[in-house]
């Protein structure tokens, strides 16, 4: 038999921690090395974090990257490195390149030659493809006697007839393919099926490493696995942990199983565990250990909430109750009672006193105008200058409450319950949050998110006996609406078409396109879904287009 022994070093790098990086992807490498394996695959661009965008334009920022790689190198033995990093070509391109480091060198680099520039990809923005039909790499050591190895990157391996199939069809006996995949809802089916035709075609096994973590609205869900040249998984890691393990494959024959075939999370749990982490990842790589929540006693505050114990324990989550005149005394009570279940510092601050000081101030200038929307939106713009004023002066992170269904249709208040610095649940729909509450609560065997909050009609209480229905249709039908206006790009005529009532369809669709303004003062939400509003989505905010 034909042994490999891969290390697969599914880790969480953060951009632009060049030696930080550098020194994780050492020490993970020393172990494999102990370990005996042949090679430690880690991510793409794991070097420098993924996506770095425009830093990649700062040539000293490449060059500082070259250097960590030849650092990299110095502390190689006979376990190669397969690791990602921007590299400048010999005619001053860049490119998205897998170096490999054995021997206190570097022995091989390959250019990914597949840019993607879809969803919220932009790869081409920044660097210029490589050559096609780059040399394989010749690994060999005390028990192996030249096996060549085709490495590639991420995207070179969605192409059925690209890269990877032409290094099968050369001779590869072994594939390693290093990614940043970001995780949407139901990719992880997606990602095995394809490299299971991929394997197949190629007539090699296939290694494939994923990053995982949080950066900035996006999140890696890890979920690294090897197929056989069968087709067969082999292993499957973890989804959204750190994790390294070693898988042994036969080139000769049947490939060896390894101890862990980790079970996929369901849809629900998989969207949790990737708020959770998107949000942990995003305060602490930023230098944040506190978070601050309004808490109004719905649901959407009760779940971001509770996605941040799980983030950062209940020690370091802040929740803040600001009634005003038109709070019920149940949404008082809910928030208290959610507080009082996390185990979170909760405190009760009025936003009367506030309100009415600016009612006095303005009130000339209103003189002979009813109450509207302006005054509901001072209460929103009161309780977020309130927030503010607590992370100013706590050094706590603020974390908004809106929802996708809410930012789809503009109901939020810019500078106030808008104000923030990442907006945890800003896609995903309302229909899911409620799923997610009672996955949570089902999780933990007992009401985390008080039921009363899951049962009551949605109000942002900012007149009396306000209900969101009273704005909007129900949010089964809204969500349907939505989800087909925005992740599935149909028109107005196609939804009519399908039997929604027009005048309802009418009145969304303009309130989705009339909204992008608001949309984009909004702090950024985390990424779960398959087209979120940000670089999946890219419409004009002046546009006249029905």
């Amino acid at each position: 038999m034909t042994i490999v022994r891969i290390a697969l070093c599914q880790i969480n790098p953060t951009v632009g921690a060049l030696v930080g990086n550098t020194d994780r992807i050492i020490e993970v490498l020393a172990e494999a090395e102990s370990a005996g394996a042949h090679l430690a695959v880690f991510g793409e661009l794991a070097l420098c974090g993924y996506p770095p965008e425009d830093l990649v334009l700062k040539r000293s920022f490449v060059a500082d990257c070259e250097a960590q790689l030849q650092r990299l190198a110095a502390a190689a033995g006979s376990c190669g490195a397969v690791v990602g990093l921007p590299t400048v070509s010999a005619d001053g391109s860049l490119r998205n390149t897998a170096a490999i480091c054995r021997h206190g060198r570097v022995e091989y680099r390959y250019d990914k030659q597949e840019l993607p520039t879809y969803g919220p990809f932009d790869e081409d923005r920044w660097f210029r493809p490589g050559q096609v039909d780059q040399p394989l790499f010749d690994l060999d050591g005390i028990d192996l006697d030249g096996i060549a190895v085709g490495v590639s990157v991420c995207e070179d391996i969605w192409i059925a007839d690209g890269p990877v199939f032409r290094q099968g069809q050369s001779g590869a006996r072994l594939l390693v393919n290093i990614n940043a995949s970001p995780y949407h809802h139901d990719k992880l089916d997606h990602r095995e099926e394809m490299l299971r035709e991929r394997s197949i075609a190629a007539g090699a096994p296939i290694v494939y490493v994923n990053q995982v973590g949080g950066q900035d609205e996006l999140v890696f869900d890890g979920g690294s696995f090897v197929v056989g040249d069968d087709g067969e998984l082999i292993c499957r890691f973890p989804q959204f942990v750190e994790h390294v393990e070693l898988v042994d494959i036969d080139l000769d024959g049947a490939s060896q199983k390894a101890d862990l075939i980790a079970p996929p999370l369901d849809d629900i749990a998989e969207i949790w565990h990737a708020l959770v982490m998107g949000t942990r990842d995003y305060v602490h790589k930023n230098g944040f250990s506190d978070v601050v929540i309004g808490l109004s006693g719905g649901v959407d505050s009760s779940i971001v909430a509770a996605i941040a114990v799980d983030a950062f324990g209940p020690e370091h989550v802040h929740g803040v109750l600001m009634p005003s005149r038109f709070s019920s005394d149940h949404s008082i009570s809910d928030a208290v009672r959610l507080a009082e279940t996390l185990g979170i510092d909760h405190r009760t601050i009025p936003i009367e006193p506030g309100h009415l000081a600016l009612e006095t101030m303005l009130a000339e200038s209103f003189a002979g105008r009813a109450h509207d929307l302006t005054e509901e939106n001072l209460q929103s713009r009161i309780r977020g200058i309130t927030l503010m004023a607590l992370s100013n002066k706590f050094g706590w992170m603020v974390l908004t409450t809106g929802n996708k269904s809410e930012s789809a249709v503009g109901y939020s208040t810019l500078y106030g319950d808008t104000a923030g610095a990442i907006a945890v649940i800003k896609d995903v729909y309302k229909t899911h949050i409620y799923r997610l509450c009672r996955w949570r609560n089902s999780r933990a065997g007992r009401e985390i998110i008080p039921e009363s909050v899951l049962t009551k009609a949605p109000s942002a209480e900012l007149r009396p006996d306000q209900r969101d229905d009273q704005s909007l249709p129900p949010y089964d039908v809204l969500d349907a609406i939505l989800y087909a206006y925005i992740e599935g790009d149909r028109t107005l005529a196609d939804l009519i078409g399908e039997g929604y009532d027009p005048e309802t369809v009418e009145r969304i669709c303009r309130l989705v396109d009339i909204s992008e303004y608001k949309r984009r003062q909004s702090p950024f939400g985390l990424r779960v879904s398959s087209k979120s509003f940000g670089k999946d989505r890219r419409i004009p905010m002046t546009n006249r287009y029905r």
